[in-house]
């Protein structure tokens, strides 16, 4: 019997750190659907689901290398 790891949540500053992106462009990528939302936690507090950032990022380095841009 396999388990599996309960879904992560990730606050602003660990979603930036994953993909070099800052806050404004993140938020500027949401509104544009680029880029996932993120989910209401309590009051104004919000956050990303750790594998809707994982998929985005593996998107842009899959979308990078079929453009030839890395290895």
């Amino acid at each position: 019997m396999t388990t599996q790891a309960p879904e992560a949540l990730l606050r602003i500053a660990e979603v930036q750190a994953r993909t070099g992106i800052s806050r404004s462009q993140l938020f500027e990528l949401t509104r544009r659907n680029e880029f996932p939302k993120p989910i209401p936690l309590v009051g104004r507090t919000r956050a990303w689901v750790e594998s809707d950032v994982s998929a985005w990022i593996a998107s842009r380095i899959e979308a990078a290398r079929a453009a030839g841009g890395t290895r």
